[in-house]
């Protein structure tokens, strides 16, 4: 983002949350990209000249603001997990949902810091929505993990395919053999096509929540994406707890 896009933001913000611009219209809006002459423009120039500490500040609220309204209509969708396919308390108070690809190097690298979550938070549900982008066996690897869930196998099936490396149809078989899958019944149903609607969904819903890469999250009204640590993750759930 460029410095003068930044800065366009950062006074809408002020404007709207700090009342610097009175009644300002749209064209005085852009004004505030230079110098400006105005009244107005010179007092949010002024402000922000003197207090730039506010502008990481204003950003993430927009941020979150903007968040909070791509979620509001999403929420049933994205905390009904595909049935079996939940980490930790099933019937927990705080959910947090994961989108995740097994080929992906932060969801791997994320799995410690999910379960150190889950032992902090007796109440607290993991869904996990397999988004499977980053290569072909991703979507190999998610419909086995789906099939892991109608056996009652998910967990397992998750954590040997994230510790058996990237996925490959040596890797997913070995992942689902460590899991103690029953291998036939889940080539049927993923040969009969069953999970093709829960993976092309979960895409369908990543993206209407601008989520393009994995690991992402949602925990009550927090939307981010990246392997952001257990520490960030925490403070999001205790948010939403409260």
């Amino acid at each position: 983002m460029s410095e003068k896009a930044t800065l366009s933001s950062a006074q809408l913000l002020l404007v709207l949350a700090l009342g610097l611009g009175g009644g300002l219209g749209g064209a005085a809006l852009w004004d505030l990209t230079g110098l400006g002459t105005g009244t107005h423009n010179r007092a949010t120039r002024d402000y922000l000249m003197a207090h730039p500490e506010v502008l990481p500040e204003a950003i993430q609220a927009l941020q979150a603001k903007e968040s909070q309204a791509r979620l509001a209509p999403a929420r049933a969708q994205l905390e009904t997990a595909y049935p079996g396919a939940v980490l930790g308390n099933p019937e927990g108070a705080i959910t947090l949902v994961e989108f995740s690809d097994y080929a992906c190097g932060f969801c791997r690298q994320s799995v410690a810091d999910v379960e150190k979550l889950i032992a902090d938070n007796p109440d607290l549900r993991v869904v996990i929505r397999e988004y499977p982008i980053l290569a072909p066996e991703s979507a190999d690897a998610a419909r086995m993990a789906l099939a892991a869930a109608d056996q009652g196998k998910f967990e397992a099936f998750h954590k040997a395919m994230f510790a058996v490396g990237r996925p490959s149809a040596e890797t997913i078989e070995q992942a689902a053999r460590t899991a103690g899958m029953d291998l036939a019944a889940a080539r049927a149903a993923i040969e009969g096509g069953k999970y093709e609607p829960e993976l092309a969904g979960n895409v369908s819903l990543a993206r209407s929540l601008g989520f393009d890469g994995t690991p992402s999250w949602v925990v009550g009204e927090s939307g981010f994406s990246g392997a952001v640590g257990a520490s960030a993750l925490a403070d999001a759930i205790a948010d939403a707890r409260s």
